[in-house]
């Protein structure tokens, strides 16, 4: 059997996860406490007919049973079939909206509030966050987006080999929390201010010419290639199987596309797996559009 280990912060979509993941066909247990682990997979090898996938979330609320994270770490690795770790998380500013939003008590926070709570909990989960295999920011992404995200997430974990997720993002809305590598494309001239690509997108030829052709662009963007070819093995050694580089721009719709663009070209044509989205593309043109209409008014 595999098991897919769902950890994280509270008020990231755990719950959520793993009703997705039921849904997928997993065979789910929610909070199931680290010392039950070896049991709980015993009891699926030996199901009829045998379990092939489970989900359990095992997160901070181990705490609460006085168990410290590196315990907790060492109950998973004395595991003896294949497992993964997703770790789920999210801007503190949202984690701390979502529960005052909710009006639920956070677990580990002072009389249940979230402000205390979600400072002790990043700093229980921290060890946990390091050790997992994938990391998912779930800041921006909608409760009823989550399966699809996961859809997509989860046949990475059948790959031996790296595989490259590519983004961009607006620093005006935050640097991804999941990023392992951050790419700040703000050194280049911004094609907002030009009339003629200002409602364009770094998918278009205009845009993407103009970035490129700017001074340095296209060295910078070859020792990057560079370095990002020399660590890949060095990750895979660490048995990593995402490595999630984010490039930003001011917005998120011009110059950080249209270089998260052409670095995946250049991946794909050396034969990495590559995967590719724009978090703010979408949400940069709707304010480019809204302040129009503004100065229009």
């Amino acid at each position: 059997m595999d098991l897919l280990i769902v950890s994280g912060m509270s008020g990231a979509g755990k719950s959520l996860a793993l009703k997705s993941l039921e849904d997928m066909g997993f065979f789910c247990v929610d909070n199931l406490p680290s010392p039950m682990l070896k049991e709980f997979t015993a009891l699926c090898n030996n199901a009829n007919p045998p379990i092939k996938h489970a989900a359990v979330t095992i997160d901070s609320r181990e705490s609460l049973l006085s168990r410290s994270p590196e315990t907790v770490l060492s109950e998973i690795r004395k595991l003896d079939v294949p497992y993964s770790i997703l770790f789920l998380d999210a801007r503190d500013d949202v984690l701390k909206r979502r529960y005052n939003e909710t009006r639920k008590r956070h677990p580990l926070g002072l009389a249940g509030e979230a402000e205390s709570g979600v400072r002790t909990e990043r700093g229980y989960l921290s060890i946990m966050r390091d050790a997992s295999d994938f990391v998912l920011d779930t800041s921006d992404i909608a409760a009823r987006d989550l399966a699809s995200c996961l859809e997509k997430f989860i046949p990475e974990m059948d790959r031996e080999s790296m595989t490259v997720v590519l983004s961009s993002f607006g620093y005006k809305r935050g640097v991804p929390v999941d990023a392992d590598i951050v790419i700040d494309m703000r050194f280049v001239e911004n094609p907002f201010y030009y009339e003629n690509m200002r409602y364009l997108s770094g998918l278009d030829d205009a845009v993407r010419d103009f970035v490129l052709s700017k001074p340095y662009v296209t060295d910078y963007l070859d020792h990057l290639e560079k370095n990002i070819t020399d660590i890949l093995p060095l990750f895979e050694q660490q048995d990593k199987h995402i490595l999630r580089i984010c490039f930003g721009c001011t917005g998120g719709r011009h110059r950080s596309v249209a270089a998260a663009e052409e670095m995946a070209s250049r991946l794909r044509k050396r034969g990495h797996a590559v995967r590719i989205y724009h978090r703010d593309i979408s949400r940069e043109l709707q304010d480019i559009e809204n302040r129009s209409e503004m100065r229009r008014l």
